[in-house]
């Protein structure tokens, strides 16, 4: 196979069908586009819910009196259970400070004596951070004696839980609608291309031509469609988030600016969709020549 030929033949379609190719290039930079800035917005949703995730932790009062002793092994316990990344200790002392900051009165004097208990602050894991994956964390900590209590933000974490699933299923559906129409707006480009040289290819087959040699440049011209597509949603997607982080305060641009590996994703999503749309539009070619 003469790759010069296979070259030639697969830009031949953006002068043949100047204005169909031109249509679905543009269509797939907007696509990809939206895809993008949907991508950004995806991405900061996760590290907001990362970080409120990250702020869920747990609060073990132990039982009184309590020692030394009796505080270490509790530590130890309180360790091994799968999940638990860390935990701090907090005695009595320390509770009474933190009452004191947070509410500036000292309870030693409101009530005389000190009624706070002793307690581990505990920190869970990342892949933890969950209403299902705290609970079992919860279960297993209420067991050890010596745990007087334990509370967590509970109903916050089935929130997020909520939250999540919503937005991942909202992103998801936009995506591949978004998706599915670049997709179809290539394969017709393309079959347009096939129509075009529909002579010059019966002509190919009878001469013993085989499919792949018949095939390959309308697979490439898809793919150059693609990635013409992707690097025009990458330039505009770039010029869009520059611009709009010269507008917000700059703590918050870097939740803005995408580092460069995205921009190769977006180029080579549409790689990938330009090659499903050329594969789909030679498919139904040869249905219909077969037929």
């Amino acid at each position: 196979m003469s790759l010069s030929y296979t070259v030639k033949e697969s830009l031949s379609g953006f002068t043949r069908t100047k204005l169909s190719t031109t249509i679905s290039i543009i269509t797939i930079g907007i696509s990809l586009l939206l895809l993008g800035i949907f991508g950004v917005i995806s991405i900061n949703t996760s590290r907001f819910i990362e970080m409120l995730r990250a702020k869920v932790e747990m609060e073990a009062f132990l039982q009184e009196p309590v020692s030394r002793e009796q505080i270490g092994e509790l530590v130890n316990r309180v360790l091994v259970v799968d999940g638990v990344d860390s935990l701090i200790f907090i005695s009595k002392e320390d509770a009474a400070e933190i009452f004191k900051n947070e509410f500036g009165e000292d309870i030693k004097t409101v009530l005389d004596f000190n009624p706070l208990p002793p307690s581990f602050k505990i920190f869970i894991k990342p892949e933890y951070r969950t209403s299902a994956g705290v609970e079992k964390i919860y279960n297993e900590l209420v067991a050890i004696k010596g745990i007087d209590e334990i509370i967590y933000r509970k109903e916050l974490l089935k929130l997020i839980d909520k939250r999540t699933r919503t937005i991942n299923n909202v992103t998801l559906g936009l995506g591949l609608l978004i998706s599915i129409s670049a997709i179809l707006l290539v394969s017709n480009t393309i079959r347009l291309a096939i129509y075009a040289k529909r002579k010059l290819i019966r002509t190919m087959e009878l001469v013993g031509a085989t499919w792949t040699f018949i095939r390959l440049p309308f697979l490439i011209e898809g793919m150059i469609q693609g990635i013409v597509g992707g690097l025009l949603a990458s330039a505009l997607l770039y010029g869009v988030l520059e611009y709009t982080a010269r507008l917000i305060a700059s703590d918050f641009s870097k939740y803005i600016l995408m580092p460069p590996p995205f921009y190769a994703v977006v180029i080579a999503t549409g790689l990938v969709l330009g090659l499903i749309g050329a594969v789909i539009s030679i498919v139904r070619f040869m249905r219909v020549a077969e037929g």
